[in-house]
């Protein structure tokens, strides 16, 4: 399995596991992500990874309606992306990104992997359960926000950092740079 498949699989099953075991009354639950529900979540990640996919040649075919059951949803969408970074070209296709040449795996492992796990964190945070973020994901975290430099607040990707107290623990304060409270 070459490395974007890898990383897509290990964030994949943290985040499956937490929407698999979310009650069906959990999805309109508003999240973190202002004006975003729990399945409006869902709904973005499919689609940005959709998008991005699509305008680099991958079909993953007809699209997903995330309403009816997200988590479904997501599943179906997760086997198709994964079924599509297993061919070991599409990861290793280079092309012009936003910060200079680069290929879809190290893109998608930058940008749409980190976002699994940020993300992760939100629909967790909006029903109260554990979002389980290790340390490696910590990392993951840390060092998607230091490569985006000033791009991270763009509007869309994250709200200005909040301030926190100064003996919050990792986790809180890698997330107030992303503009998350806890």
């Amino acid at each position: 399995m070459n490395h974007t498949a890898s990383q897509f699989e290990t964030s994949d099953r943290a985040l499956t596991g937490i929407l698999d075991a979310l009650p069906a009354d959990a999805w309109s639950t508003p999240s973190p992500c202002e004006g975003w529900s729990v399945a409006d979540v869902v709904g973005h990640l499919v689609s940005t990874q959709r998008d991005f996919l699509g305008t680099h040649g991958v079909d993953l075919g007809p699209a997903p309606d995330v309403l009816p059951d997200p988590a479904a949803a997501w599943r179906g969408h997760a086997r198709r992306v994964a079924g599509a970074l297993a061919d070991d070209a599409v990861p290793a296709t280079g092309f012009e990104g936003f910060f200079g040449p680069t290929t879809v795996g190290a893109a998608f492992e930058q940008f749409y992997v980190w976002d699994m796990v940020v993300h992760r964190w939100d629909i967790a945070t909006a029903v109260g359960a554990d979002p389980g973020l290790t340390a490696a994901e910590l990392d993951r975290i840390e060092a998607g926000a230091d490569s985006f430099g000033p791009a991270l607040y763009m509007d869309g990707i994250c709200r200005p950092a909040v301030d926190v107290p100064e003996d919050a623990d990792r986790a809180t304060r890698l997330l107030a740079r992303l503009g998350r409270t806890v």
